[in-house]
């Protein structure tokens, strides 16, 4: 497994990854194609500009296209941190097989400071991920904003989003 970090050269191969995504997550938030077949993304330009608020990583399994994470400088939600995961996705193919662990811990030595990452509740897959792998990351050292979920954080079907903050 490898993590590159992508460069503006790459956005088209982030944008088709990032419609598999969509697709994927269209069980939760209900979201229609448009007339193209598409979901209609766009990158942000804050993955590209000379500023580097947010970095976008491909993730590659003997050169091949695995996966990506998105990251933020700065908070999504709630608490003040130093970084977000905005969105992070493995093909089904690499499941399961130890690749997305290893491509988020690569991820979170190459960003010190506090993080947090929202994740959709319903989605039993994401939940274990998240709470087993960060778990695993800061030897239990997280809490998940379950007894007050963030009202501000809702999901297209109404579904109020876990926020998980931690330290590394």
């Amino acid at each position: 497994m490898t993590l590159k970090q992508a460069e503006k050269h790459e956005q088209d191969i982030l944008v088709n990854l990032l419609e598999k995504y969509e697709y994927e997550f269209s069980q939760y938030h209900g979201w229609d194609v448009e007339d193209s077949g598409l979901y209609g993304i766009e990158m942000e330009d804050e993955y590209w500009d000379e500023n580097k608020k947010h970095t976008a990583y491909l993730i590659k399994v003997d050169g091949n296209l695995a996966g990506f994470v998105l990251v933020i400088d700065g908070s999504e939600e709630g608490e003040t941190t130093d970084y977000a995961i905005d969105e992070f996705f493995i093909m089904y193919k690499y499941r399961r097989s130890g690749i997305g662990k290893k491509a988020l811990f690569e991820v979170l030595d190459k960003h010190r400071g506090s993080w947090q990452l929202t994740y959709h509740p319903k989605n039993a897959a994401s939940v274990n991920f998240w709470e087993k792998s960060i778990g695993e990351y800061t030897n239990g050292e997280f809490k998940i904003d379950e007894a007050h979920p963030h009202s501000d954080y809702k999901y297209e079907d109404g579904t109020v989003g876990k926020v998980m903050f931690f330290q590394n």
